[in-house]
């Protein structure tokens, strides 16, 4: 994984701190996928601009979107 430790760990720690988080259940029922779930957390965990000022300089959308499944527990073994 191309993401920092403490940029993962920072990550992590404002996505496991939502209180009202929806469930990867919830979006499946309307017909939503886990990708967009997993995106869509980081979005209400306010990270957007974070992301923008700390990540997009070293790492893409692909190595995100790794470091989300890994949070989330939708890693593929």
């Amino acid at each position: 994984m191309k993401i920092k430790p403490e940029h993962f760990e920072y990550i992590r720690e404002k996505i496991m701190s939502l209180s009202t988080a929806p469930t990867l259940h919830s979006y499946t029922a309307q017909g939503l996928t886990e990708k967009r779930w997993r995106w869509d957390l980081l979005y209400m965990a306010g990270l957007s601009r974070w992301i923008c000022d700390n990540i997009y300089l070293y790492a893409n959308d692909g190595h995100i979107d790794t470091a989300l499944k890994r949070i989330t527990g939708c890693q593929k073994s």
